[in-house]
């Protein structure tokens, strides 16, 4: 029912920048949260950027001051502006909406899109 489309992966070198597009099916102001996770192979998926309803951000500790979490509500498009990569923010990178209901919690997630940053 709530689909996401990410885009924007792909290689970047040591210092540089990518930018991630999150195109949701619904109105992303209705959400909750919009938030970008990622993932890198046999260790958990970690939240690293969000944004709340209430218009705030949070950031994992290790992204703080390279990454920002922004919206466009128009487009219904959530973006992650990565800048300073290093090798470390290689993962792949999901899209995730989290809508609260009545009595439960519920996760919408995009396919992912794979993000290599070269040393």
């Amino acid at each position: 029912q709530v689909q996401l489309v990410e885009s924007g992966g792909g290689l970047a070198q040591s210092g540089g920048s990518l930018r991630l597009s999150c195109a949701a099916s619904v109105s992303i102001s209705s959400t909750n949260a919009m938030n970008w996770y990622r993932q890198v192979p046999g260790k958990e998926r970690e939240l690293v950027a969000a944004s709340l309803s209430d218009g705030s951000t949070n950031y994992l500790d290790s992204v703080k001051g390279r990454f920002a979490i922004s919206r466009d509500n128009d487009k219904n498009t959530v973006y992650l502006q990565m800048t300073n990569l290093k090798p470390a923010d290689t993962a792949v990178y999901y899209c995730n909406a989290r809508i609260k209901g009545w009595s439960d919690t519920q996760d919408y997630w995009g396919q992912g899109t794979q993000v290599t940053v070269s040393s």
